[in-house]
């Protein structure tokens, strides 16, 4: 007698979880476990751990011919989180459990030798697209707090595949579980106002964040480049729950923790210098998501920027300009969000100490070029602001200062940025051609004015539209509706050093 059960589940595809039948059919011959559908080794693998898994649960593994479909056949399966449904597919294609309701559920875990259940990664776009499919997950207890961030979905976590077994053949039902409240106000623990000194500095991370801006701080050592680039984040405003959504699923394909107080904050990522393309980029045999998608609606730190890959920073120039990253492979084309904030630092030459007024430079100008010429002509046309962090005077140090929190300050990013997406649905940063032409219009005399800065300058078109969306924020800062002359000398100012 033979016997059929169906088990639906997920694969991993990036931010998508397309849906996988598991079908299981059981039939007289010679005992075996067979898996087809495209499995890859940890799916083809899963025999062993399901069939001791099944056997240390009290259940019994049949001695019959089993066939396991995963279907799509074309849809590549892998990872264990395929253990659970496979091993609930066989218990039901035996008759062991009932499958009277297995339609209503979807599975998905890896089974360790005893029947534990382990965490495995990109539960949160699974629990979506479960939600979307209006089944009812059940899950290892690990990965609850990342499948709960789904808001109004019911969950089961399960800490073993006999609580599963339980929940689906008696009264014993496993707690459902749901997403807490969770509040959009947070506290970033550093502080703008811990900085004493460098407003002009300040003025020019208050305008990066309020039109998402790239923007790159140079000077010498000590002069607080990365302790005003940590400080960043604290006067973003939050993400909202869309946004936040996608960050969290993007973390949860890398299986990075998702905590849930710092849900709604923007991601703040600082890769060391000595990290390769594929993880700023994204990459791998099976790809995921780098630094540039972990940071998405957020900030990406480059800290020593010429001590980068030369070819890890060209690999940016896409993603600044588009916003995504797009991977191809032999078999597949696959697409990374990647919508962040370039901040990054540098020395003004190898020794660091070039215009310094307490020590002297020992570099050659041939070594300080080279050194600047890292950071190819392209790459710095994508950063819109270039900032200088001067040394501060001796003794300013000691001396007590007022300085503006991070939360003062993050009120009026929130301010300029509410009038940003009412007025163009979108922050400056992303303006297209049209956009700008729109929203960005200015006067003759200030257009004759740009016009003489970009020749002066020698600036390019690329930079010529980035110094009018710096300018538009600069204006929405102030709650100026047009684009004054003000507006466009200050935003050049951020440009005069083209070359550093």
């Amino acid at each position: 007698m033979t016997k059929l059960a169906v088990v639906y589940t997920r694969a991993s595809q990036n931010l998508y979880a397309p849906l996988v039948t598991v079908e299981v059919h059981i039939s007289n011959g010679l005992p075996s476990l067979t898996i087809v559908g495209l499995p890859e080794t940890a799916v083809k693998e899963s025999k062993e751990r399901v069939r001791s898994a099944l056997i240390n649960s009290q259940f019994e593994f049949p001695s019959r011919r089993i066939t396991v479909n995963l279907a799509p056949a074309d849809l590549p399966k892998e990872g264990g989180s395929f253990d659970l449904p496979i091993a609930i597919g066989i218990l039901a294609a035996s008759g062991q459990i009932s499958n009277a309701d297995l339609n209503e559920y979807e599975f998905a875990g890896e089974l360790a030798l005893s029947g534990k259940l382990r965490e495995i990664s990109g539960s949160l776009p699974l629990a979506l697209a479960v939600k979307k499919a209006n089944r009812k997950l059940v899950l290892p207890c690990s990965n609850a707090g990342d499948a709960a961030l789904v808001k109004d979905f019911e969950i089961y976590p399960a800490a073993n595949l006999l609580q599963v077994c339980k929940h689906l053949m008696t009264a014993e039902k496993l707690p459902a579980y749901y997403r807490a409240d969770i509040s959009q106000n947070f506290e970033y623990s550093l502080d703008l106002a811990d900085i004493k000194g460098q407003y002009l500095a300040k003025r020019a991370l208050e305008i990066a964040a309020a039109g998402s801006h790239n923007i790159l701080l140079f000077g010498p050592p000590g002069t607080g480049k990365t302790l005003l680039a940590n400080r960043l984040p604290s006067i973003l405003p939050p993400l909202n729950e869309a946004q936040a959504i996608e960050v969290a699923s993007l973390a949860s394909i890398r299986n990075l923790p998702n905590i849930a107080k710092q849900f709604y904050q923007a991601p703040f990522r600082h890769p060391h210098h000595s990290a390769s393309s594929v993880a700023i980029v994204g990459g791998g045999h099976s790809p995921k998501p780098g630094e540039i998608s972990l940071a998405h609606y957020g900030v990406l730190f480059l800290d020593e920027l010429p001590e980068f890959n030369r070819k890890v920073l060209e690999a940016l120039r896409e993603p600044l300009e588009n916003g995504s990253i797009t991977l191809s492979r032999a078999r597949s084309q696959i697409e990374f969000p990647a919508k962040f904030q370039l901040i990054a630092a540098m020395n003004p030459c190898p020794c660091g100490y070039l215009g310094s007024k307490q020590k002297s430079c020992q570099c050659s100008a041939f070594q300080v070029q080279a050194y600047r010429n890292k950071i190819s002509g392209p790459l710095l046309d994508r950063i819109d602001m270039r900032v200088e962090v001067a040394e501060l005077p001796i003794g300013s140090l000691s001396k007590p200062v007022a300085a503006e929190t991070s939360a003062l300050v993050r009120k009026r990013v929130e301010k300029a940025r509410e009038i940003q997406l009412a007025r163009q649905g979108m922050l400056n940063n992303a303006l297209g051609p049209n956009q700008i032409t729109q929203h960005c219009s200015l006067t003759s005399a200030e257009l004759k004015f740009l016009d003489q800065a970009i020749l002066t300058l020698k600036l390019s078109a690329r930079a010529y539209h980035r110094i009018l969306k710096l300018s538009r924020s600069i204006a929405d800062l102030a709650g100026d509706a047009k684009i004054g002359h003000q507006h466009l000398t200050e935003a050049l100012s951020y440009r005069k050093l083209e070359r550093l």
